[in-house]
């Protein structure tokens, strides 16, 4: 079940997404590369985790025009990630040209193609953000229809709220790659998270990989927490 949990590495220097990459890489199955860490560091930070046998979910959340994204996902690709992701809202044709220039490179350049995923709505955004910038209807309905309009496009799954994830399943069934952010253990605060939910719970609905950061990394014993949730998440039949 650990190989199910992944790190959100959201730190702002190389030292210290060292430490954690040191401290965890026995407990978690994989890192989560964000923003932060990539601009500072760069691919340096993604080798260093494949060479301490981590694997590394690149969470860059492409949004652009097909073109400019399609390159940029190969060349994440190349890196040896397992995971990478795009923004859903850029749209069909973005996501499916993506999708066929990785898969060309890959069997042109023979390295493995990663999870592709897409971002639904944001676990931070409320009905009154989406609102905001014209987004009328309301997340129960954006997620699945966002969800459907990647795996038509060719994606493997997509990073959404376990909340949504029996909405999900409902359109993309059983197959269809769900990342669950927003995961907090029942003790945890909630930070900017909107919608979230337990770690045993996200499970119980279908989630496939969890994605948990500062539950752990503020934790006075980090390594115990990680252990914790392994172990909450290995309680409930999947």
């Amino acid at each position: 079940m650990k190989e199910r949990l992944i790190f959100a590495l959201d730190v702002d220097s190389f030292d210290e997404a060292r430490h954690w990459v040191e401290l965890l890489s026995a407990e978690v199955g994989m890192f989560k590369v964000g923003k932060q860490l990539f601009t500072r560091c760069g691919p340096q930070v993604v080798q260093m985790i494949r060479e301490q046998g981590g694997g590394v979910f690149l969470d860059l959340k492409y949004h652009d025009i097909p073109n400019t994204v399609a390159k940029a996902c190969v060349e994440a690709a190349r890196l040896g990630v397992q995971m990478f992701n795009v923004h859903a809202l850029g749209g069909a044709t973005m996501m499916r040209t993506m999708v066929e220039e990785v898969r060309a490179a890959a069997e042109a350049e023979g390295f493995e193609v990663p999870i592709m995923l897409a971002v639904t709505i944001l676990t931070s955004s409320s009905e009154s953000d989406l609102r905001a910038v014209g987004i009328d209807r309301p997340v129960v309905e954006m997620v699945p229809l966002l969800a459907r309009l990647s795996q038509q496009s060719g994606l493997s799954g997509v990073v959404a709220s376990a909340q949504e994830l029996p909405l999900i399943r409902q359109a993309c069934g059983d197959d269809f790659i769900v990342v669950t952010p927003g995961v907090r253990p029942a003790n945890a605060a909630l930070d900017d998270q909107q919608r979230v939910m337990t770690p045993a719970k996200a499970i119980a609905v279908g989630a496939d990989f969890l994605v948990v950061g500062r539950p752990i990394s503020r934790a006075e014993d980090p390594v115990a927490v990680a252990r914790a949730i392994v172990a909450e998440m290995s309680e409930v039949s999947a």
